[in-house]
């Protein structure tokens, strides 16, 4: 399992102390995609540059097609840039693979809504691996989590943080982008808003 399909599984257990949104999910996970292909050495940063290095193809399909999106000719792309780009209805391509291939199903008792259906993870060795990682308050997967809300209940956080310059670097985007979109959202509540009471004046 790949950094971002352990963050979609943590993401897809119940949390009834928050609801994920799947645009914040989808940017951490374009986030967690380039720590992965970090980890394997795909890719480089030349600050918040993304610098492809020999091009190979990842074993997992969905970082497979991240590493093909990549762009190879200077300018090179802004990790930022990559998140917007990238992270675009990236949450359901989770969604579709997960399902295609028997970690996710629908729900019986229709504990969990996610999209328009509402689907429950399969009791898997992914499922547990995952699990097993978010135990151990891997830094990674606990900052990943946390951009979107997700933490783990009465068990205090541990503030270490990834020794990897690089990956510090893709996690304070991941960050950023998830405010950014934030303050969108709130953006439009108040213009909706606003234009709702214009047509109640009388």
């Amino acid at each position: 399992m790949t950094t971002a399909k352990d963050l979609f599984t943590i993401a897809l257990e119940p949390h009834p102390e928050h609801s994920v949104g799947q645009g914040d999910l989808s940017l951490s996970l374009a986030g967690a995609e380039l720590v992965d292909l970090l980890r394997a050495q795909a890719i480089d940063l030349d600050g918040d540059l993304i610098v492809p290095g020999p091009q190979s193809v990842p074993d997992d399909r969905l970082l497979g097609a991240a590493a093909s999106a990549l762009v190879r000719q200077e300018p090179y792309e802004h990790v930022e840039d990559w998140l917007w780009r990238r992270g675009r209805d990236l949450a359901a391509a989770y969604q579709a693979a997960f399902e295609e291939d028997g970690l996710l199903a629908r729900a019986r008792r229709g504990r969990l809504n996610f999209g328009a259906e509402r689907m429950e993870l399969v009791d898997t060795p992914a499922r547990r691996l995952a699990q097993s990682r978010w135990e151990e308050d891997e830094p990674v997967l606990r900052a990943l989590a946390s951009a979107v809300g997700i933490r783990r209940s009465g068990i205090p956080e541990n503030d270490a943080g990834p020794d990897d310059e690089a990956v510090s670097t893709v996690l304070a985007a991941v960050n950023d982008a998830v405010t950014e979109l934030e303050a969108v959202r709130q953006r439009r509540s108040i213009e909706n808003a606003a234009f709702a009471n214009v047509w109640r004046l009388p």
